[in-house]
């Protein structure tokens, strides 16, 4: 019975691995997409990038949880002390991790949106 739920576990977090894997890679995805497009449009706008930056940290959170859930699965059947702990501290930097960007996202949802950004002061070069 405790082979049986050894097997189920790791099979679980490797499952619970590629999600976070897919997750973050399918958000940087989405991001460079969407960067490059604001890029091309020229009417570049300050909002635009931290649009594209606040979607990007939710799919990153996204991410960190996945892979929060993944060490907690790992935990369980961990062989020793050692890998605990080291599971352990893992866990805590994630949280921190998430901890921050979610802070971070809340602050930039309480920013205006979309306020232009001044062109760059033209330099005359005066001469003669």
């Amino acid at each position: 019975m405790e082979d049986l739920l050894i097997r189920f576990a790791n099979g679980a977090e490797l499952l619970v691995d590629a999600a976070a894997v897919l997750v973050v890679g399918f958000g940087a995805l989405d991001a460079l997409v969407r960067l490059v497009g604001q890029v091309a449009a020229r009417g570049e706008m300050h909002g635009g990038r931290k649009a594209v930056w606040r979607r990007f940290a939710v799919w990153l959170l996204l991410g960190l949880e996945f892979e929060l859930a993944a060490d907690i699965i790992g935990s369980v059947v961990s062989p020793s002390w050692q890998d605990v702990g080291m599971l352990g501290a893992i866990a805590v930097i994630r949280t921190f991790l998430n901890y921050f960007l979610e802070k971070d996202l809340d602050s930039a949802d309480d920013a205006p949106r979309d306020a232009p950004v001044p062109a760059p002061a033209s330099f005359a070069v005066a001469g003669g």
